[in-house]
This record gives structure tokens, C-alpha cells and sequence, in this order.
């Protein structure tokens, strides 16, 4: 193992002014203001890119990793799979330096507490933003307890840098795998009686007067696996009085378990048909996502909450990357001039799944426009097309 030069920066607290995109990544970025905001966030510390830079220099990792990404097309899944693998072996069998392992492990004791139970999670410098979210794409350990597995959750962390699906993500986007590094945030649990997602304009239809809230039992985790069906309010931006209110199946929940991580366990029946959210809890969180929409900038949000004892906690923000365009309201389509010929062709509303490649390279490709061709030579033919409409 390599000798790395002693410095003290190595960690940063969760809301110091220092902590930009590059240092913190995205994730803590983003963290970082709202802790500066005063918002209700779980308290906690950074762990810098430089440490992670510092952890794989220690190690001659980054000529191997380079070696690994070289070449690799975000087209095969398979060759993603193999570079990916042996990265993280990479990680696996790495030395943590004295000097990173002791600042990590003063700053989890300042959390106060006797191993306090945090969440760790991933920060990397391309994610969170406004252009890329990388949702899903970096890992999380939740309910981590002990100097011991808070360090090898953030190992492992920083090998999540190299998961198939980032490396491919950043293969699709053009960003060079030489130009990424990876924070790290770590932060208390928070024990969630309710948790969920929000979204400060609705995602679904574009519509930039709606906030749509997503709420069930227990950590937000359940909502973000896609394990449960999460109740949906949607809640008009002005008033913050819910339009439609629709609830989910809540069967189960996820939990901090006994000791180390999560577990799965069931809601009671009569809990599970309840809605997750009372109304003044639930137009409270609508105010906060709306002030922070508005303190960063004015971009619509992904933001994930919870709630613990009847108090709004937030635990991350992002900015919403895909939104649809907005919805047309109250236009009024008059025909044109009678007798008209329109014709309108969409081959995606009847086949909305998706489509095998041979499907694609035979119909799609080769019959559909042979179709279109002839269709087109049918228009230029006046009796042809007499004879076609009838």
C-alpha cells in the first residue's frame, strides 16, 4: 500500500459551506444546502471525493479500474457485468489507510450517542443534477451501527461508483470514467413512522399547478424499491388542499432491524386501509417542498422525507430531470375546411410493451416503411386513391 500525504481534510459536517459538487458529489451537495437552509435534516458529516481519490491511490486502483472500463459500450450487458465484478474486487481487497479510517471514525463518534445507527450513502460528482440524476444507480446502507460497519459500508460505497448500471448510465451520457469521483454522506437514522417521496409539480402528466406526494409505513425505501404501492395525494400548489387523494396497498413495510440493516415486516390490516398522512402533517411537508423549490432556485423537485413523532424530517432533494411537457388547458380544436383528408398513424399506441430486437428489425424497420412507401406513392395516384376511399 501506497503512503498517502497526511491532511486533515478528509471528512467536512453535513451543512459546511465548503461543501461543493466536487468535493461532496451531488447527493451531499445537495444535503449540505439544506442543512445551511435550517431545514429539518438528519445530522451528520461528509466524506470528501479526495478520500475516495486518496483510498484508490493508496491502493495503484485506478490504473486497474481504467484498464476494467476501457472499451466498454453501454450496449453489452454482459461485458458491464464482467468490468464491474472485478472492480469491486478491486475495492474488496483494498487497504484502508490509518489516517482515513481514524478521521472517519471521529466524526461518526461526534455524532454523539453510543453507536448511533446511520444511514450511508452515496454521493458521486455526476449525480443530482439538474441534467442527470443517476437515481439508482449508487448504493445506500441503511441502519448501519459500529465503527467497523460504518466502514465497510462506505467501502463499499465508493465501489458503487462502479456498479454495471453507472458505468453504463455513464457511458450513455459521454462522461469519461477518468472524471468521477465519489462522497459519501453520513447521517443519523431517522426511526420513520411514515415515509415517502414528493414531487413539487406532478411528474406524471407535467402539470406545473399540481405537487404530488407519495406516503406508506415505515422507511422510504419500501416506496423507492417499487415494494409497496404507496398512497398518492395530489395537492394544488396555490391552495395546498388535496385534488384527489388515492390510496395504496401498504401491506408491509420496511424497518430498521435489530442490530445491522433493514427487514421486511406486515402492517396491520386495519393500519394498512388508513391513509399514511394526516391532512395538517401532510400540507406541511407540501409547504416545505414548495419553500425549498424556491430557496434552490425555482427548479422542480424530487425530494424524500419522513416522519417520526409527528416531525417533518427531510432527507434528500434532487432536481426532476424527465418532466413531461406541460399539459394544453381548455384548447379548442375546430376541423378544417369539410372534406378533408386526415389521416394519422402512431404504431406506439398499439404497441406500447416492449418489443423484441427481431420484431423491431423486421416490421418496424423493414415493413413499416415499405408500408409508408407504398402509402405515399398510393396518394400520388388520383384513382388510386378514389378507389381507396371508397
Amino acid at each position: 500500500m501506497k503512503r498517502i500525504r497526511s491532511s486533515a481534510l478528509l471528512t467536512l459536517p453535513l451543512d459546511a459551506p465548503a461543501a461543493t459538487l466536487a468535493m461532496v458529489g451531488g447527493k451531499g451537495q445537495s444535503l449540505a444546502r439544506l442543512a445551511s437552509m435550517g431545514l429539518q435534516t438528519p445530522p451528520g458529516f461528509h466524506i470528501i471525493t479526495d478520500t475516495y481519490r486518496r483510498f484508490v491511490a493508496s491502493n495503484d486502483l485506478q490504473a486497474q479500474i481504467m484498464a476494467h472500463v476501457t472499451g466498454v459500450t453501454a450496449d453489452d450487458p454482459g461485458e458491464l457485468a464482467r468490468a464491474s465484478a472485478a472492480i469491486q474486487a478491486l475495492f474488496t481487497g483494498g487497504v484502508m489507510p490509518d489516517e482515513i479510517a481514524s478521521a472517519i471514525r471521529r466524526a461518526y463518534a461526534d455524532l454523539g450517542g453510543d453507536e448511533p445507527a446511520v444511514a450511508v450513502r452515496s454521493s458521486a460528482t455526476a449525480e443530482d443534477l439538474s441534467t442527470h440524476s443517476f437515481a439508482g444507480q449508487h448504493e445506500t446502507y441503511l441502519n448501519v451501527q459500529g465503527e467497523a460497519a460504518v466502514l465497510d459500508a462506505v467501502r463499499r460505497c465508493w465501489a458503487s461508483l462502479w456498479t454495471a448500471q453507472a458505468i453504463g448510465y455513464r457511458a450513455r451520457l459521454g462522461i469519461e470514467p477518468q472524471a468521477v469521483a465519489m462522497g459519501v454522506v453520513v447521517q443519523k437514522m431517522v426511526a420513520a413512522d411514515v415515509a415517502g417521496i414528493m414531487f413539487t409539480v406532478n411528474p406524471t402528466t407535467g402539470d406545473r399547478t399540481e405537487l404530488v406526494v407519495n406516503a406508506s409505513y415505515g422507511l422510504g425505501e419500501a416506496i423507492v424499491s417499487g415494494a409497496v404501492i404507496p398512497d398518492t395525494y395530489v395537492l394544488d400548489r396555490i391552495t395546498l388542499i388535496p385534488k384527489t387523494t388515492t390510496p395504496g396497498a401498504k401491506t408491509t413495510q420496511i424497518i430498521a432491524a435489530e442490530g445491522q440493516g433493514v427487514v421486511t415486516a406486515s402492517v396491520p390490516t386495519a393500519q394498512s386501509g388508513e391513509m399514511a398522512l394526516a391532512l395538517p402533517v401532510l400540507r406541511e411537508l407540501a409547504a416545505l417542498g414548495l419553500y425549498m423549490e424556491q430557496y434552490l432556485g425555482g427548479a422542480p423537485l424530487d425530494i424524500e422525507w419522513a416522519v417520526a413523532q409527528g416531525r417533518c424530517w427531510i432527507l434528500q432533494a434532487r432536481p426532476i430531470t424527465n418532466l413531461p411537457p406541460v399539459p394544453l388547458h381548455d384548447v379548442r380544436w375546430a376541423p378544417p375546411s369539410p372534406g378533408a383528408l386526415l389521416v394519422r398513424r402512431q404504431v406506439t399506441e398499439h404497441m406500447p410493451d416492449p418489443l423484441s430486437p427481431l420484431f423491431e428489425d423486421l416490421y418496424l424497420r423493414v415493413g413499416l416503411e415499405e408500408s409508408l412507401d407504398a402509402f405515399v406513392e398510393l396518394l400520388d395516384n388520383s384513382a388510386s386513391l378514389a378507389e381507396f376511399m371508397g
